[in-house]
């Protein structure tokens, strides 16, 4: 079947202290053209990010169907370089609390034409990080101290 349309998706999740305080970010593209942010409690910085695409499709379905959905390419761009490999399947996933999450996202993919995930440099993600950083300092006291 081929895929009628794509969206690209621009996904970020952190932690303060690793683990500690985490939030997620997404900033879907047309025809969504909205970001999203997401306070997760404590987690490590990439079980934010495994969160992160989770949050991102589910969202993708609830908004869009599960119909468009299987019809769709979704492009996700992301700075942590080792979930980007690990969802691509070239890097062995070993972490025990990351394995559900990869397991998550798997079961997830099932409603998708097809997802690629893309690394990007931290400078090119700057909307996912501000959304990050922005619910971190809502349930943080750091605010601002330490900006991911």
């Amino acid at each position: 079947m081929p895929l009628e349309n794509s969206i690209t998706i621009h996904t970020d999740g952190g932690s303060r202290g690793n683990p500690g305080p985490a939030a997620l970010g997404v900033a879907m593209g047309t025809p969504i053209n909205k970001g999203y942010s997401k306070y997760l409690g404590k987690k490590t910085n990439n079980e934010a990010e495994y969160d992160a695409v989770i949050f991102a499709l589910a969202k993708l379905k609830a908004l869009l169907g599960t119909k468009k959905c299987r019809t769709l390419k979704v492009i996700f761009k992301m700075d942590s370089d080792l979930v980007v490999q690990q969802l691509s399947n070239k890097w062995r996933i070993e972490g025990k609390t990351i394995i559900p999450l990869f397991i998550k996202i798997h079961n997830l993919r099932l409603n998708f034409g097809e997802l690629e995930f893309q690394h990007i440099p931290r400078e090119e993600n700057k909307e996912a990080d501000a959304l990050v950083n922005q619910e971190l300092n809502k349930h943080t006291h750091e605010e601002g101290l330490f900006n991911l």
